[in-house]
This record gives C-alpha cells, sequence and structure tokens, in this order.
C-alpha cells in the first residue's frame, strides 16, 4: 500500500501499511515506566454514590478517570512551554505532523562520573542536512526501556554544545528514549532544553522534544517519515505517539 507524500517540498514513497510505533503504553501499573519521583498513572472507574461505572461491576458502560502525569508517565511531547514564565500550549506551538526524521543510536560517553551524549559523537552520527527531526536511540536499547524506573538514577543526557548542535542543524523536532534531555538533578539549570529552544536568544516557539520514546532494534538507523501524533491539550506537553514509516 505505497503511498507518495510531499514533505519539506519532496516527495517520499511510504507504506502506510507499516507503521513504527516508537512510543511506551501507559497503563496504571507500577510497571509503567516512570520519572520525577511520583506514583504510578491511575485509571479507575467513576463512582457516583452505589454506582460504579464499570460493566464488570453491572454498569451499561466503562467510564474511567485518568489520573497522570506526561513527563513522567511516558511518551511525551511538549514545548518551550516547559520552562517559560509565559504560558505555551503545545496545542498550539505544533502545527505540522509529519517531518522528514533521522533515526541514530549512540552509546552514550562517561565523562566527570556522568554518561552523556556529546556534540562529536552527534557530527559523526548525523548524516541528513535536510532533516526537521532527529531520533535518538540509546545503548544498551532493551526492552526493559518500556517499564524502567528512572527516579534517582543518574541517567544519561544531553550536552548543551549536543544540543546546540542540534538546533544549529535545523532540527525543529527532537525525540529521544529517555525521561529528558537533561541530566536528572542539575540544579534546575536545563541546559539542553534552554540551549535547543534558544530561550536566550530567538525563542523556538515552533520546536519541540518528545521524551521517553522507544525505538526498537528492527528499526534500522536512517530516514523515515515521522508522524507526531498528540492529544490536544492546553498545556506545556502532552501524551504522543510518534509513528515512524520507512522511506521506500
Amino acid at each position: 500500500m505505497n503511498t507518495i507524500i510531499k514533505v519539506q517540498d519532496k516527495t517520499y514513497t511510504i507504506d502506510l501499511s507499516k507503521p513504527l510505533d516508537i512510543s511506551i503504553t501507559l497503563k496504571a501499573s507500577k510497571e509503567n515506566a516512570n520519572a520525577w519521583y511520583i506514583g504510578e498513572p491511575k485509571i479507575a472507574p467513576v463512582v457516583i454514590g452505589d454506582w460504579v461505572a464499570s460493566v464488570d461491576e453491572g454498569a451499561t458502560v466503562n467510564f474511567n478517570n485518568i489520573e497522570f502525569n506526561p513527563h513522567a508517565h511516558g511518551t511525551h511531547t511538549e514545548c518551550v512551554g516547559h520552562i517559560t514564565k509565559k504560558f505555551h500550549s503545545i496545542n498550539k506551538c505544533l502545527k505540522r505532523f509529519m517531518f522528514v526524521a533521522e533515526v541514530i543510536t549512540v552509546a552514550p560517553e562517561l565523562k566527570a562520573g556522568d554518561y552523556v551524549i556529546s556534540k562529536e559523537q552527534l557530527r559523526f552520527l548525523i548524516r541528513n542536512k535536510e532533516l526537521e527531526a532527529l531520533v535518538i536511540r540509546t545503548m544498551p536499547n532493551t526492552k526493559d526501556k518500556k517499564s524502567r524506573q528512572y527516579s534517582n538514577t543518574n541517567w544519561p543526557y544531553l550536552t548543551e554544545e549536543a544540543a546546540i548542535y542540534i538546533r544549529e542543524c535545523g532540527v525543529k523536532h527532537l525525540l529521544i528514549d529517555l525521561p529528558s534531555v537533561d541530566k536528572e538533578k542539575d540544579d534546575g539549570k536545563l541546559l539542553a532544553h534552554k540551549a535547543f529552544w534558544d530561550v536566550d536568544g530567538t525563542m523556538r516557539t515552533n520546536a519541540t522534544i518528545t521524551e521517553f520514546i522507544y525505538v526498537p532494534n528492527k528499526v534500522l538507523d536512517g530516514t523515515y517519515i515521522l508522524n507526531l501524533q498528540i492529544a490536544p491539550f492546553k498545556n506545556d506537553a502532552t501524551p504522543s505517539k510518534p509513528i515512524l514509516y520507512k522511506v521506500e
């Protein structure tokens, strides 16, 4: 089912019947991927008096409340409003949803006690200079990323120079398989976030960061078409479902 689409003024052939989902499913379980020192998501039927909104409990419908944090509980896409005093909504900042993307795989380097993704590594790995989106898969890449508890683990992160390089490459949409592009405990510096969005220069309100993805090993490095699907939340971040399509 090959389809020809036009992205960034170029035509690409993709097979819409072969989506490559790189999101992590959100579930009400302690096995849900988690970060930032809070509990697991909660999904439970509405209870009004004696009425429980569950077919299993005798209701005619299932009618659940869902409690979660988009930054802590799985794949999410955020805008510059995540770190600014002025409110910016992801639902307004992300106006297009199809992009040329490059998938790269990187083994973070040990420097000064931390594992980091450096500018030098990215200069070697990023080959496509016409991409709008960059998908970073870190090594080792095991399935336990989909249920890992990241709080107090000092996960790998992007150096400030790496984030600047990504911005200077023209990348507007950065996707990574970690809870944050920044160090877990950095005294609020948020160097990679600020550098990518250029908050001290020409702020990039049309740029996004998607964190907590999982790129299966079957997805090879290279060029893809990315469909960045988001829920229409009026918030700095929203749960998202990025889908890759191999370029035929």
